[in-house]
Parts: C-alpha cells; sequence; structure tokens
C-alpha cells in the first residue's frame, strides 16, 4: 500500500517553458531517487500519479510522456491553484514527492493493429503525448497501424511540444495537422475549431479506426458529437476526465460523476461508458 499512501522522494530533472504567459504551462521531468522504488514503478499511458509539493500539498497529474522511457516519467501543470504555482516555483534539482501510478489506461493492448486518430486541444494533448510517444516508438511503431492527428491550441504561442512535432511528421504513416481559433500573421495552418474541421483534414473512413480525445469539455462534447453523428461506434471513441480528480483513492469524492468515481473506474472512459454518466456532465 505505500505506493499509495506513502509519497517516494524524487527530484525534478528538467523544467520546460512550454507556453507564453497568457496561459502558463511547464513539462516536468522527473526521476525517482530510490533505485528500488525505480524497479517497481511501472505505468502505462493514460494512467496518472500524485505529485507533492512539500509543505504545501499534493495533486494529480496526468502522464506526459511514454513509458518506455523507464528512467523518468514526464508531466505538464498548467498553472490554476496553490499546488501548481508552488510546482512553478521549482527549481530543477528541487525533491518532490511522488504517489501512484493510479487508474486506468488507454487501451494500448487492444488497439494493436488499428488506425489511430488523435484529437488534442490545449493542455489535453498531455495524456494523450503519453500514447502518442507510445505508439510511435521505434520498437512499437510497426504494431500500429496509421496514425492521424489534429491538434487544436488557441495561438501558435499556447502550442505545447513543439520540439516533438518534427519528429512525429517524419514518423511512418503518420499524418499531423495544426490548428488555432483564430487567423494570424505567419500561420500557415488550419484554423478553427477541431470538430468543424474533422471531415476536411482527416480521412474518419478507415476500417478499424480508435479515436482518442482530450482538451476542455466542451471541445471533448462536440468531437464526440460529431463523429458518433458520422456513424462512429462510441467504444470506438475515447477520452480521459483526470481533470475532475483530486485525491487519486476514490476517498474525497471530487471526481464522482453518477456511478463512477473517475480517479478509479478511470480516468479513461470511452463513448459508451460516457453516456451512462449523468445528462448534465
Amino acid at each position: 500500500m505505500d505506493k499509495y499512501l506513502l509519497p517516494h522522494k524524487a527530484e525534478v530533472m528538467k523544467i520546460t517553458q512550454e507556453t507564453g504567459s497568457n496561459l502558463n504551462i511547464k513539462t516536468f521531468r522527473i526521476r525517482l531517487l530510490e533505485e528500488e522504488a525505480r524497479k517497481k514503478f511501472n505505468f502505462y499511458p493514460g494512467q496518472f500519479v500524485e505529485l507533492t509539493v512539500f509543505g504545501v500539498g499534493e495533486a494529480p497529474f496526468g502522464f506526459a510522456s511514454s513509458p518506455t522511457r523507464d528512467d523518468y516519467f514526464d508531466v505538464s501543470v498548467k498553472e490554476t491553484g496553490l499546488v501548481t504555482e508552488a510546482m512553478h516555483n521549482l527549481e530543477e534539482g528541487d525533491e518532490i514527492g511522488v504517489r501512484g501510478p493510479f487508474g486506468n489506461h488507454f487501451p494500448y493492448e487492444e488497439i494493436r493493429g488499428k488506425n489511430l486518430v488523435f484529437l488534442a486541444g490545449g493542455i489535453g494533448l498531455a495524456p494523450l503525448r503519453s500514447l502518442i510517444e507510445y505508439v510511435l516508438d521505434e520498437e512499437k511503431r510497426e504494431e500500429y497501424g496509421r496514425v492521424q492527428m489534429l491538434l487544436a491550441f488557441r495561438s501558435p504561442e499556447d502550442m505545447l511540444y513543439k520540439y516533438d512535432f518534427p519528429r512525429w511528421e517524419k514518423s511512418p504513416d503518420t499524418l499531423v495537422k495544426y490548428t488555432i481559433d483564430e487567423e494570424c500573421e505567419g500561420w500557415v495552418h488550419c484554423v478553427g475549431y477541431p470538430h468543424d474541421l474533422l471531415h476536411d483534414e482527416l480521412d474518419l473512413n478507415q476500417p478499424d479506426t480508435v479515436f482518442f480525445t482530450c482538451g476542455p469539455p466542451i471541445m471533448i462534447k462536440a468531437i464526440t458529437d460529431e463523429l458518433k453523428s458520422s456513424g462512429i461506434d462510441p467504444s470506438s471513441i475515447v477520452t480521459t476526465l483526470e481533470m475532475k480528480m483530486s485525491c487519486g483513492l476514490g476517498k474525497c469524492g471530487r471526481c464522482n460523476i453518477g456511478s463512477y468515481y473517475v480517479c478509479k473506474d478511470g480516468p479513461v472512459f470511452d463513448l459508451k461508458q460516457m453516456e451512462k454518466m449523468p445528462p448534465e456532465f
């Protein structure tokens, strides 16, 4: 039970400023300090971890890196409150606490051989990055079919992981498209909201395709509605609802949605499961 209740000490190896000051997001590369803890720390794409800033508190964050990089993991943090502000004040070399991993994961085994479409909005790309990096790993790539991505951001200044894009674009049988909300000088990619661009920018008619989406709730709803109206099987539309979590143990009740606790039953759900949730969600 120690991985659930007692945090392991870890070091902040690297901090990357992802976005401009209007939407402050940083990516933290974290490494457990104890060798024995590192050996036992196994996670899967889509799971999350509880991070402790000592003397301040803890909060949940989805993994933003692939488990194939087994000596460290990444999380991306948007500055929104007490703990996230404390995270943003950390420096490389500082110690934090780590509990987990928690939750279920993206069905990376079940989707082998299938075509994949990733639809991300803003920091919603963070948990999807874990699966994208896994699927595009040189040793894993041939296990999956065609990969398409439509990555949406408010503006070029708000784009995450720009350093990953050239590598993703060069991956075999992979198409990457980018869009922002409003046209601006120097922008040469798509303009508009992802649910309006799906049919024009991506090939949605490929057989055996699984769709992964994450972003603001309004974006998730618009995309899932559009996909469902296009005849996509709800069980082939997958998202993550990690933004509602807190304790990670199903004790605080913050992430309760109908009969589900996101931290214990999720955070990954397909649309078939989401349709059983209360309509107000």
